[in-house]
């Protein structure tokens, strides 16, 4: 038995001789010079909640390539205080450092040099539990004013009059208004004062006692405060939760498959922030293109508020990646940045094709642009950092499609709101939190109606409540109607071309090219090299 062993291992070696050469061939740089891979090296962040569920996906995704991320949540206050600490690598935040917070003291990166990086966009969403003859009110519609005052204490019950008048005339019955605000400090809270601040500065400032934002929003009457946005979401949703009402990212509602408020906007429809109502909203984003400054990039969202396109969401926003860019910063190394820009790379381009389906809406391609200038950073602070080949023609992204880079897509596809939508009419019979654009009109009266916003003692099923004069059900890739008859099928979209999860470096691309390559080799080489060494052993009588 040794020989026969013998021989099969000078076969494998002479096969291993074959290969040395595309081995090295796979290993040697473009230049003819000896280059190391870069190593990967785990980095840590830690901040906002409110875009912590899709960056946890990310996190999840690159994981297989090695890179190594952790991210905390703990609100956008913490992870802007522990990057200015050097507790971090990175932050994330809603909102930018203000240099001092509402209390006076210092909110700023203390020395560490930064840049900011715009990573998802989304709506911040308010969630509620309202029961009705015990089933859910799953359809509730608010105005921007009305979502005020519930939020200063000025209404406090779900039968306000004003609340009625939202929802067409159809009155919910008495029961305690129980808002559900943020105990953290949080980017949530501080786009939402913002919201309250720019569009209803007197019910805001007479509630908080003076101008503008704040990320601690102040508690009054029975408001609850939760920390965190999972803390928030599971104060609405859990077992006493009945007549609460909070604001949180529309992902945690979406996730949970809860419902969520259909807000009035300036073009006389109520909308909820679906990918598609947000991209809308975005494009009226005025954005900081002011390279020298500090602020380059931030985000001024007043015209979002006030824009009258239907399908618009007024409370759409961006949030941010607080990116190390000294060359000198402590916490950094060459390994460290290389993951940190390979992991946004990925969240920029590949990331983007999944907020959607997670509750929230991609980046626009100007703002993925600015993302690259803005990685290029880590490079410039460290020439051992590859950051080539990051090109926006090779990204994932719903918003942008080969060949029409400069179109946002998404926004252009976004079908109209429901008829029933409009102020004055209905509301839509359709529940909320789907991530889906509303698009059934509202039942005629004599027809049977869903309870979701019904009179009490109503025991209809509004999962089974069908509008036989709905239009027709849109695709929610193209934003076109679709034939729902059997057989039927529509047709699916290319958007561009998909990209690997790991940075696309030329020698990592040639060495697993070289590597497929051997493994054919060895596939097809190996079953004849075997049996000419069989044959051989026949012809010599070789047990």
């Amino acid at each position: 038995m040794i020989r026969p062993l013998r021989n099969l291992a000078a076969v494998l070696a002479a096969l291993l001789t074959l290969m040395a050469p595309i081995a090295a061939a796979a290993l040697a740089p473009d230049d003819g010079r000896t280059a190391a891979r870069v190593a990967y090296a785990q980095i840590e962040g830690s901040g906002s909640t409110w875009s912590e569920n899709i960056v946890q996906q990310w996190i999840a995704d690159v994981d297989a390539s090695g890179m190594k991320v952790t991210y905390s949540g703990g609100g956008s206050s913490t992870g802007r205080k522990n990057f200015a600490q050097n507790v971090t690598d990175f932050g994330i935040s809603e909102i930018p450092y203000p240099g001092v917070d509402e209390f006076g003291a210092a909110d700023n990166a203390n020395g560490r040099d930064y840049a900011y990086i715009p990573i998802v966009a989304g709506g911040t969403a308010f969630t509620y539990q309202i029961k009705v003859g015990g089933k859910m009110v799953k359809n509730l519609r608010l105005s921007g004013e009305t979502i005020a005052k519930i939020f200063t204490n000025q209404i406090t019950n779900w039968n306000d009059p004003a609340i009625t008048k939202d929802n067409n005339g159809r009155a919910l019955p008495s029961l305690d208004i129980i808002p559900v605000v943020r105990g953290d400090g949080s980017g949530t809270t501080a786009q939402f004062t913002t919201w309250l601040d720019k569009e209803y500065p007197s019910l805001w400032r007479a509630y908080n006692g003076r101008a503008g934002y704040t990320s601690y929003y102040p508690r009054k009457g029975k408001m609850q405060a939760p920390s965190g946005s999972d803390q928030v979401m599971n104060t609405v949703s859990g077992f006493s939760g009945n007549g609460a009402i909070a604001y949180v990212e529309y992902s945690y509602p979406v996730n949970k498959n809860y419902p969520v408020v259909k807000v009035l906007n300036k073009g006389g429809y109520y909308v909820e922030p679906t990918r598609y109502n947000v991209a809308v909203a975005l494009t009226k984003a005025r954005i900081n293109t002011d390279k020298g400054s500090q602020m380059y990039l931030t985000q001024i969202l007043d015209e979002v508020y006030r824009a009258k396109d239907p399908r618009t969401y007024p409370l759409s926003s961006y949030s941010y990646l607080i990116l190390p860019t000294g060359a000198d910063d402590r916490r950094m190394t060459t390994a460290k940045r290389q993951t940190l820009m390979d992991f946004m790379y990925y969240s920029l381009c590949e990331g983007q094709s999944k907020a959607g389906d997670y509750g929230y809406s991609p980046l626009p391609l100007n703002l993925v642009q600015a993302g690259f200038e803005q990685l290029n950073l880590l490079a410039k602070a460290d020439s051992g950092v590859d950051a080539k080949n990051r090109s926006v023609a090779s990204c994932n992204n719903p918003t942008f499609v080969a060949g029409k880079l400069n179109e946002n897509r998404l926004a252009k596809i976004a079908p109209m709101p429901a008829a029933c939508d409009k102020q004055g009419a209905g509301p839509c019979s359709t529940g909320t939190g789907t991530g889906e654009p509303s698009t059934e009109d509202a039942p005629a009266d004599s027809e049977k109606k869903a309870d979701d916003v019904a009179a009490p003692g109503e025991q209809s099923d509004p999962d089974t409540t069908v509008d036989t004069d709905a239009p027709p059900q849109v695709d929610p890739e193209t934003g076109e109607p679709v034939s729902t008859a059997p057989g039927s099928t529509a047709a699916s979209e290319v958007f561009a071309n998909p990209m690997e999860v790991s940075a696309d470096r030329k020698a990592e691309r040639k060495l697993f090219g070289w590597v497929a390559v051997a493994e054919l080799l060895a596939l097809v080489m190996l079953p004849g090299l075997a049996g000419v060494w069989l044959r051989r052993r026949a012809l010599r009588g070789t047990p």
